[in-house]
């Protein structure tokens, strides 16, 4: 018993920092994987930074970013490239890092594949609020 709520207490110290190291990145952070794009019906919804999402605008669900961190979307088959504001939390589907917004997905030209491979790069970061 005492074995594991050391364990417990040491990983409850580390999980801050790793999180913090992954929410936190510098601008100029890459990373590679699959996208898809919100479905019509939650055009009005709120999203998890209290925007209602707009499936109109420019914009992006991603795990552990910063909410209000800009980044460039390029889809890696085609080259075209997008900036979208994080606004959300998400995807929920196993191997996507990104969900964006209808007309982030139609100016990539993927709204007919649906999905597509994707590199995101990390261009600015929202001011800390305890700063």
């Amino acid at each position: 018993m005492t074995k594991t709520l050391t364990t417990a207490a040491l990983l409850m110290t580390l999980l801050p920092m790793t999180f913090e190291s992954q929410a936190r990145p510098n601008p100029g952070h890459t990373q590679k994987g699959m996208a898809s794009f919100y479905h019509d019906s939650l055009h009005g919804q709120k999203t998890a930074s209290g925007q209602r999402y707009s499936k109109n605008r420019l914009s992006a669900a991603h795990k552990t970013l910063p909410l209000g961190t800009k980044i460039r979307v390029t889809d890696t088959l085609t080259g075209n490239s997008i900036v979208v504001k994080v606004n959300d939390r998400g995807p929920f589907v196993k191997g996507r890092i990104l969900d964006l917004s209808r007309e982030a997905a139609s100016e990539l030209g993927m709204i007919k594949r649906g999905v597509t491979s994707v590199k995101l790069e990390v261009l600015s970061l929202p001011a800390r609020k305890d700063s």
